[in-house]
């Protein structure tokens, strides 16, 4: 898939300006001096991902466009996989302390996040960090990216071999434990009953230490984080400027949140993941066809390459007529995220889910062992948590006494149904949970 990004998605001349005009930037180390840099040269420029998980979601979605954006501008994309950092974990908008990963986990984590990022960014796989020697050697890479292309590398390569004691002597004496104390990742977490660890106290360093690297090794000018990386970006700037008089920037962007401050990508399974293993494009697609009306214009601007003229028209719409929006909002996205035949396929069944008839082959489907429909039947408030309509029984239990649930087109009010093998037509059958959760069963 690589960089899609139409040339009419901005008359802007400046990804800075292009950014800006979408809603993306919140904060500037040096805001005029970022606009200049980004008009008159093309930088190398950074966004780091810890491997918490196996795979990337809607949160992550959003650093992917803004290096989208900036490849699109002529900028080279260094994409960090957190191998290093991933062996601490971000204290930032944690309430507690992540749970420390294997080696192993962490590696495969972090190999399973750069396939992602294949399918959007176009990678020079040629270029190669080839290490330094600790706190004091400066390293190199085996040669500058190809132009227009992005290059990766993994923090692990210099933070796992270095030596504790030259590290906090080197690095460690530039940070002043009052001024880490004010940043409001350790404030919440001090002001908490558990606290905070000197194991993430580290985090901050060692991410400060990241930037200083990179600026120093092959010539990395630019972090962009989410709001919560605030202090760490500024670590890394002034901990560049003292150790190698260099002169690097932040710039951090709006988390993907709801009018009311929520974030957004959650789901009652969890995360929305950009895997198709893990969401569906079905589901991924009804996520975003169900926003509510007062974050469609931030979602159309933010999550889409639609021209701003078309994004303001789209979400000055009422009423009715906004869920038109919605559709090209969920089609667009899902298209990006899972390619245009996943979206068409994922539309096609929201219409037939939802405008009534149609076909129900494209609505998110699980096969089940025929068996467990014979005699008695499948408990149809048990049938109801494992397809993952409702998070338990007793919460299946209430929506069906209530007439919220449909088996076949038909309504159910028992809280003691079963499904049986004769409610199949040629081996399917719908269960609804009031109008927005459809899914089909196969035998």
């Amino acid at each position: 898939m690589k960089n899609i990004i139409p040339d009419s998605v901005s008359d802007k001349e400046n990804v800075f300006d292009v950014l800006m005009e979408r809603g993306f930037i919140e904060q500037c180390t040096h805001e005029e001096e970022i606009k200049e840099l980004l008009g008159k040269e093309k930088i190398k420029f950074y966004i780091g991902f810890d491997p918490t998980a196996d795979c990337l979601h809607v949160g992550h979605f959003m650093q992917v466009i803004i290096m989208m954006y900036m490849q699109k501008y002529g900028h080279t994309p260094v994409v960090l996989l957190g191998g290093g950092t991933g062996m601490v974990g971000d204290p930032s908008g944690r309430t507690d302390m992540r749970q420390v990963m294997d080696i192993e986990t962490i590696d495969n984590n972090c190999m399973q996040f750069k396939k992602l990022f294949d399918r959007f960014l176009d990678f020079d796989d040629e270029w190669k960090y080839e290490g330094n020697e600790g706190v004091f050697t400066p390293g190199h890479a085996n040669k500058e990216p190809e132009p227009g292309k992005a290059i990766s590398v993994n923090n692990a390569s210099w933070l796992r071999p270095l030596n504790y004691v030259e590290f906090v002597r080197e690095i460690g004496t530039h940070f002043n434990v009052n001024q880490m104390l004010q940043a409001e990742a350790f404030k919440q977490r001090m002001a908490r009953d558990n606290g905070l660890s000197f194991f993430e106290f580290n985090y901050m360093l060692m991410q400060g230490y990241d930037f200083m690297v990179m600026a120093r090794d092959f010539d990395c000018k630019m972090q962009f984080g989410g709001n919560d990386q605030w202090s760490n970006i500024i670590a890394g700037v002034e901990l560049t400027r003292k150790k190698c008089q260099k002169q690097v920037y932040g710039m951090t962007m709006s988390l993907l949140t709801t009018s009311e401050g929520k974030k957004m990508g959650k789901t009652q399974k969890g995360a929305l993941w950009l895997d198709a293993s893990r969401t569906s494009p079905y589901e991924f697609y009804q996520y975003w066809r169900n926003v509510e009306d007062a974050d469609v214009n931030k979602c159309l601007r933010m999550l889409t390459f639609l021209p701003m003229d078309e994004v303001n028209r789209l979400s000055a719409l009422e009423g009715a007529e906004l869920n038109h929006a919605k559709e090209v909002l969920a089609f667009e996205v899902t298209k990006l995220v899972h390619g245009e035949e996943e979206a068409k396929k994922a539309q096609d069944g929201a219409r037939a889910a939802f405008g009534g008839g149609g076909s129900i082959e494209n609505m998110p489907t699980t096969k089940m062992d025929a068996a467990q429909f014979e005699g008695e039947g499948y408990g149809l408030a048990s049938l109801l948590k494992d397809l993952g309509l409702e998070s338990s029984n007793s919460e299946a239990f209430r929506s069906i006494q209530q007439g919220g649930v449909k088996v076949g087109g038909e309504k159910i009010t028992d809280k003691k149904a079963t499904v049986t093998a004769d409610m199949f037509t040629d081996g399917k059958l719908l269960i609804e949970k009031g109008k927005k959760k459809k899914h089909v069963v196969e035998i």
